[in-house]
């Protein structure tokens, strides 16, 4: 099993921080940002070529200060500087904002880049305002996904559901399921919403959206047929050619999408190819011991290419990444617990129930809610995602067991995101706490709110209200579907979680 994050080049990279910008400023430097996954394939083939090049590691050594930040283990950053996806390769000023930046730079194309950036600093720091010669591939607009606006032009927004049910599914392929052309990502909330929408309506519509979309994920190359488990994405548009990492968050979500299918179609097959998902999880990404599972598998597309248990097992198992971070876990917990409800099965129930126990135990301190990851310490505290995911989590264990703790848990880590990242001025959840301000560098500065996680999070004050009976919950999750009301129609599918809060 290797480590999380192994970065063997000679650049000398420093973590996200006020010591590297500081630096960068006293130095007239840049600072060149790099945020990579530890899943990630084509950031391993950039750490391998372009940054074990010597040329240029001596060239980012001498003129650039050089920031290395894992995308899963900083998720607030990766949403703010992420340029187009992983790697990402970002030049920025000494106070952090972005003078231009792109993907996987091969070797021929960085070093002039690295050189034609440092010769502009000179004595002087770029600043964003002035032409960068990697500005062309710097992104035009916020971070898909964030809400944000003017809340006083925006109040009083109303959204008709028939409208925003119309443009979720207008992006739907009719010849080979899911949504858009390429690449196919397993997007599971449009499709648990047609499910719905079939089970209110009997629409055949959403039956066909839901069947055509759930058979092309589980049945194509996106679906490993020998070990289990779905890969991340699919290149093109039949969902073929799958970029091959698989992560336990979509895993999770996959396996409750198909669980939930099996039920509302009565369909044995999704039910079984859940059980698969499962089988596949269980086996690899599993903690038997301590509880928990593991964030994800590498990409290894030669281990990939053998088409049977046989021709893989004389091969070397891609790497399992031992990093265990609490919202993934917490989806997963979930998950697990809807599985052993479905199949039965004590054994799982118990072990998502001591895989809760361990997030709380390792991430969770009172009245500051539950850390982000653990290496034998918890670390990056007070992120919305893990609040929400976990106090989800935790309502799943209440309901699983009825042990009135695990309902108390939920209702304080709400709490505390009320408390930390709620706008009183518009409505909604920042994605981290206004506590965290040892690191308020460049964009961390400006309060994003996640439009996915905004809806997650009104649908678990829902449930709060409900169990807790304290219908305050109530208000604050109205509030949040208000102000995320007039962004939904921006979201295209994704917009389903806005709906699926609302029901």
């Amino acid at each position: 099993m290797a480590p999380s994050r192994a970065v063997s080049t000679g650049v000398a990279w420093q973590p996200w921080g006020a010591t590297a910008f500081t630096r960068a400023r006293t130095e007239h430097k840049a600072v060149l940002l790099s945020i990579a996954a530890s899943w990630c394939h084509w950031c391993r083939e950039m750490d391998r070529t372009s940054y074990a090049d010597p040329e240029i590691v001596a060239l980012i050594n001498d003129r650039f200060v050089a920031v290395r930040v894992d995308a899963d283990e900083r998720p607030d950053i990766s949403e703010r500087y992420n340029l187009g996806g992983w790697p990402t390769t970002a030049f920025l000023t000494a106070d952090g904002e972005i003078l231009g930046g792109g993907t996987f730079v091969p070797i021929e194309r960085l070093r002039g880049v690295l050189a034609r950036v440092a010769e502009e600093v000179g004595e002087t720091p770029l600043t964003a305002s002035r032409e960068s010669p990697f500005a062309e591939a710097t992104a035009d607009k916020p971070p898909f996904g964030n809400a944000q606006g003017d809340p006083e032009a925006l109040e009083g927004s109303r959204i008709d559901d028939a409208a925003l049910t119309d443009a979720i599914f207008a992006s739907f392929d009719p010849m080979h399921g899911g949504f858009g052309v390429e690449p196919k990502f397993p997007l599971t909330a449009p499709v648990q919403l047609a499910l719905d929408l079939w089970q209110d309506t009997r629409d055949e519509r959403y039956r066909t959206i839901a069947l055509a979309t759930l058979d092309a994920m589980g049945w194509s190359a996106l679906y490993d047929a020998v070990d289990g488990g779905f890969f991340r994405y699919a290149t093109t548009r039949d969902w073929q050619l799958p970029h091959h990492e698989k992560l336990l968050e979509p895993n999770a979500a996959l396996l409750r999408l198909y669980l939930n299918a099996g039920a509302a179609l009565d369909m044995p097959r999704f039910t079984h190819r859940a059980a698969d998902a499962l089988r596949y999880i269980q086996n690899t990404l599993a903690d038997p011991v301590d509880g928990g599972w593991r964030a994800s598998q590498a990409a290894d597309p030669a281990y990939y290419a053998a088409a049977s248990s046989e021709q893989r097992s004389e091969l070397p198992t891609p790497d399992v990444y031992d990093r265990l971070y609490a919202d993934a876990i917490a989806s997963m917990v979930s998950a697990a617990l809807q599985a052993a409800r479905v199949f039965a099965d004590d054994g799982l129930r118990a072990f998502a129930v001591k895989s809760l126990e361990r997030v709380l135990l390792a991430c969770y301190k009172p009245g500051s809610g539950v850390s982000h990851w653990w290496d034998g310490q918890p670390r990056g505290r007070g992120l919305l995602i893990d609040q929400i995911a976990t106090a989800s989590a935790c309502l799943d264990a209440f309901e699983a067991t009825e042990n009135i703790v695990y309902e108390m848990m939920a209702e304080e880590l709400a709490h505390f995101a009320i408390r930390a990242m709620w706008d009183e001025h518009a409505g909604g959840f920042f994605d981290r706490s206004r506590e965290s301000s040892d690191e308020e560098i460049g964009l961390l500065r400006q309060g994003l709110k996640p439009f996915v996680v905004n809806c997650e999070a009104a649908r678990l004050l829902r449930r709060l209200a409900a169990s807790s009976g304290d219908h305050d919950f109530t208000g604050y999750a109205e509030r949040t579907l208000s102000a995320m009301a007039p962004f939904a129609l921006d979201q295209g599918p994704l917009a389903a979680h806005y709906l699926l809060a609302s029901r």
